[in-house]
C-alpha cells in the first residue's frame, strides 16, 4: 500500500464531516463501474441522503482494454443537504487502471483522494494510457492524497475458496471496490448482498464469491482506518417530506410517465421504437409493463417505428415512439404525416452530441431547432423539455395530455444526462393527477346526416374516429384535406385555411399551460438566468450561490418550449439582462429573440458534459459586472 500526503487534507482524513461529497468510480468499460455506481447509489438512497448521479459511458461497444477511449465512469454527488447536480469536481476518484486515472485526474479537486489499483499499473497498461512513468511513483500526484494498493490481488485472494479461475475472480474487483466505498461512507452491505443473491440465484457460487469480495473490501477499510490513511465519513440523512421515495433515472421516469399518461387518457398504449443510444432504455422499461395495456414493438428501422405508432393512434391507441437526434431526423417525414392527419402521438427525443453519429454516449441540447422547426412545410408541433430525471415523469404525462386533447404529435425532449442519471423521487399520489379521458366520435356530426372529420372543438382539435365505427368511414393520409369533410383538397384557399388552423391550434396551447414564473428570485431582477432541460440543476445552484452573495439575479426555467406560456414576453421584458446557458451554440436564445425581441445573451458549451456550477457562477458575475 502506498500513500502520499497532500497540502489540503483529503476527504476522510479530517474529523470535519462534510454535508456533501462527490465520488467518481472509473475504470475500463469491462470493470463494472456502472454497476458499482448504481449499487452505491442504491445504498446512498437507503441511507436517506439526497443524491444526483452522472454515468459517463465510452462510445465504443467494447474498446480495447486499458485504452483511454475505453474508460467508463460513474459520478455521484450525495449529502445531507439538497443536491441538484452530480457535482463539479470529485472529492474521491477510484481509478481501476492507469487510463481511468489519466482521463479523470484533471477533474479531481486539489487535495482530493485517489484510490488506485496498483495491480493494474503494469508497464503494458501504462503504455496504453500514454504514461512515460508510473504516476503512483514519480511524484506527479503530490497535490492529491493517494491510497494505492493491489485491489486485483486482494480480490483474487478473497474469492480463492470458491475455486474461480483468475479471469473470473478479477470480475469481482468492482464488488471489492464497492465494499471499500460502503465502509468509507458508513453504508450497509445487506441490500447489496441481497441483490447479489437475487441476480445470481442460479449461480450461488458466483453470488458467494462476489459477497466475499464485497466483505473483503469493507474489511480493508477498517484496516486502513486503523493504520491512519483513511477515515470513515458519516453523512446524516437529508430532511425530506414524508412519503414513499425511490431512486429513478430519466428513462425510467419517462416510461412510468407514459404509462400513467395512457391510464389518465383511458387508452391502451403502443410503443414503436428502434434501438439507439441513449433512448433504448425506454423500450427496455416499457417492454416489462404489458400488464398496464402497453404493447411494445421493436421495428426494423426508425421510419417503421414512428409509422407503426401513427397507425396505432389511428386505430385508437396512444401511439408513442422514441429516439435520439439522428433517429429523430429519420422520423421527420412521418412527423409531418402525424401533423397533417392530426392524430395524437408522443415522440421522445433523448438528445446526444451531434451532428450525425457525433458523440453517441455524451449529452447535449442541440436538437431544439430540430424539435421546433425541423420538418418540411409549416408543421407546428408542441415541444416540452424535462429538467431532471424525476421531472421527466410529469413531463411525459403532460405530453400525453396535450397529444390527446389537441389531437397532435408532441415532442418531449430529454438528453443523455437525464436519461442515464438518477435521483430520489417522491412517488406521487395517483389521485393528484387530473384524468383527461380520450373522446371518440361515435356518430355523424354534420348537418343532414353528414360526417365532418375535421370539424374542430373549442381547442381546435378534430374528432378522433376509430376505424370500423359504423357509418364513420373517412379518408386519411398525407395529402391536404378539406377543412370540414376531410376529403382530399388542392384548393389554394383551403390549404391556407388549414395551415392557419393547424398553427392556431398549437399556438392556443400557450393559454392552456401554467404561467411562467421564476424558480429563484423575483421578476424585475437585474439578471435572469434562463434555462431549459437538464441545465436546471447547475443553474439553480449557481443562482442560489449568487443570491447568497447579494447579487440581484433570478432563475427562470422553461418546461413548455413551443409554444411558451402566454406571459413569457412580459416576464422576460421585466429583467434588465437575460443570460441563456445551453449545451448547444445558442438555439433557445435565438428562439427567445425571435419570439419576444429579447436581447438574450448566450453562454454555451458543447463538450458532451453538463455545466459545472462554478462555470455558471463566473458567467453570472461577468454578466452583472
Amino acid at each position: 500500500m502506498a500513500t502520499k500526503a497532500a497540502d489540503t487534507p483529503a476527504l476522510g482524513a479530517s474529523s470535519t464531516q462534510p454535508d456533501a461529497v462527490v465520488v467518481r468510480f472509473a475504470g475500463d468499460s469491462g470493470d463494472g463501474m456502472q454497476l458499482t455506481g448504481g449499487q452505491f447509489t442504491l445504498s446512498t438512497a437507503l441511507a436517506g441522503n439526497d443524491l444526483a448521479t452522472f454515468p459517463d459511458f465510452p462510445a465504443e461497444i467494447r474498446a480495447p482494454q486499458g485504452t483511454l477511449f475505453g474508460v467508463s465512469a460513474f459520478q455521484i454527488n450525495f449529502g445531507s443537504r439538497e443536491i441538484s447536480t452530480a457535482g463539479d469536481a470529485p472529492d474521491v476518484l477510484v481509478a481501476m487502471n492507469p487510463a481511468a486515472l489519466k482521463v479523470n485526474l484533471p477533474s479531481l479537486k486539489p487535495g482530493g483522494l485517489i484510490i488506485a489499483d496498483t495491480g493494474e499499473f503494469t508497464k503494458r497498461n501504462l503504455d496504453k494510457a500514454k504514461y512515460a512513468s508510473n504516476p503512483l511513483e514519480d511524484g506527479s500526484l503530490d497535490k492529491w492524497q493517494v491510497l494505492a494498493f493491489d485491489i486485483s490481488a486482494m480480490t483474487v485472494e478473497a474469492v480463492k475458496p470458491f475455486g474461480l479461475g483468475n479471469k473470473d475472480a478479477l470480475r469481482s474487483k468492482n464488488m471489492w471496490t464497492l465494499g471499500l466505498a460502503l465502509w468509507m461512507f458508513d453504508r450497509s452491505r445487506e441490500p447489496i448482498e441481497q441483490w447479489l443473491k437475487g441476480k445470481f440465484k442460479n449461480k450461488p457460487d458466483i453470488a458467494d464469491a462476489n459477497i466475499a469480495a464485497l466483505n473483503a473490501g469493507h474489511a480493508y477499510g477498517e484496516t486502513a482506518e486503523l493504520s491512519a490513511p483513511l477515515k470513515q465519513v458519516h453523512m446524516a440523512p437529508v430532511a425530506s417530506d414524508p412519503g414513499l421515495y425511490r431512486t429513478i433515472t430519466g428513462a425510467e421516469a419517462v416510461s412510468l410517465g407514459l404509462v400513467a399518461g395512457a391510464q389518465l387518457a383511458e387508452l391502451p398504449m403502443f410503443f414503436g421504437g428502434y434501438p439507439i443510444t441513449p433512448a433504448s432504455a425506454i423500450l427496455h422499461h416499457l417492454a416489462r409493463m404489458k400488464e398496464y395495456g402497453v404493447t411494445t414493438f421493436q421495428a426494423e428501422d426508425e421510419i417503421a417505428a414512428i409509422c407503426s405508432a401513427i397507425g396505432a393512434s389511428y386505430a385508437g391507441s396512444l401511439g408513442v415512439t422514441s429516439s435520439s437526434g439522428p433517429g429523430i431526423a429519420l422520423k421527420g417525414e412521418a412527423m409531418g404525416l402525424g401533423i397533417i392527419t392530426e392524430l395524437p402521438l408522443v415522440i421522445i427525443n433523448s438528445q446526444r452530441g451531434g451532428p450525425s453519429t457525433g458523440l453517441p454516449t455524451k449529452t447535449e441540447q442541440s436538437d431544439l431547432y430540430q424539435a421546433v422547426y425541423g420538418r418540411n412545410g409549416d408543421a407546428p408541433m408542441p415541444v416540452i423539455a424535462a429538467s431532471s430525471p424525476a421531472d421527466a415523469f410529469e413531463c411525459a404525462i403532460e405530453a400525453c395530455r396535450i397529444a390527446v386533447e389537441y389531437m397532435t404529435p408532441v415532442m418531449l425532449l430529454t438528453d443523455g444526462y437525464i436519461a442515464n442519471a438518477a435521483e430520489p423521487w417522491k412517488v406521487p399520489d395517483p389521485a393528484s393527477f387530473k384524468p383527461f379521458p380520450a373522446k371518440f366520435l361515435t356518430e355523424k356530426n354534420g348537418p343532414d346526416d353528414t360526417l365532418l372529420t375535421y370539424k374542430r372543438d373549442e381547442k381546435g382539435a378534430r374528432p378522433w374516429i376509430k376505424p370500423g365505427t359504423p357509418g364513420l368511414m373517412h379518408r386519411i393520409g398525407g395529402i391536404e384535406k378539406d377543412s370540414l369533410t376531410g376529403n382530399i383538397s388542392y384548393d389554394p384557399a383551403n390549404h391556407q385555411l388549414m395551415t392557419d388552423l393547424r398553427k392556431a391550434k398549437v399556438d392556443g396551447i400557450a393559454n392552456d399551460v401554467p404561467a411562467q414564473g421564476t424558480c429563484l428570485g423575483e421578476p424585475g431582477a437585474k439578471l435572469a438566468v434562463v434555462g431549459w432541460g437538464s441545465t436546471y440543476g447547475p443553474i439553480h445552484r449557481a443562482v442560489a450561490v449568487a443570491r447568497e452573495k447579494g447579487l440581484d439575479v433570478a432563475h427562470v426555467h422553461f418546461r413548455h418550449i413551443w409554444p411558451m406560456p402566454a406571459n413569457t414576453g412580459e416576464l422576460l421584458r421585466s429583467f434588465d439582462k437575460v443570460l441563456v446557458p445551453e449545451m448547444n451554440t445558442g438555439q433557445f436564445k435565438t428562439v427567445l429573440r425571435d419570439q419576444f425581441l429579447i436581447d438574450a445573451q448566450s453562454y454555451t458549451k458543447t463538450n458532451g458534459l453538463p455545466f459545472y456550477i462554478h462555470e455558471l457562477e463566473a458567467a453570472i458575475e461577468e454578466a452583472l459586472s
